[in-house]
């Protein structure tokens, strides 16, 4: 057996506010979920994106709640969202636009660009090519 593929991917932030702002308002992404000062999730094409503050999510469940392990991170994570190259191009122009700076841009030595930035809790945030990775 193997696992069939990635249905969640999560990041920590501690202001759930800019959070929203960023994930929902400049990358568009839909929300379906948010509590006030635990967590707000995404969908994001067949998956979701899944926003913790790190100081709640260590807590243990109490009782009655679901009984999810305390989990959390420290330091800054990174998430890569796939993309075409004209959709990077206007990735680009949109974060540039919301005054996101680009960290990086450049193509891969196997093919393919990626481009990087950093949302409001200082993750590492990447548009690519899917063939980056040999996928298509």
């Amino acid at each position: 057996m193997k696992a069939a593929g990635v249905l969640e991917t999560v990041l920590y932030a501690g202001d759930l506010d800019a959070a929203e702002a960023f994930y929902g308002g400049v990358l568009g992404l839909e929300r379906f979920h948010r509590h006030p000062t635990r967590q707000v999730f995404f969908r994001c094409g067949d998956g979701v994106l899944l926003i913790f503050n790190p100081a709640e999510t260590l807590k243990p469940p109490a009782p009655g709640d679901l009984p999810v392990p305390p989990h959390g991170a420290t330091g800054a994570g990174h998430v890569c969202f796939r993309a075409s190259a004209e959709e990077i191009e206007a990735w680009r122009a949109r974060l540039e636009g919301a005054g996101v700076e680009i960290e990086a841009d450049f193509e891969w030595p196997s093919g393919g660009r990626s481009i990087y930035f950093r949302d409001p809790a200082g993750n590492s945030v990447e548009f690519a090519e899917p063939g980056i990775w040999g996928l298509t």
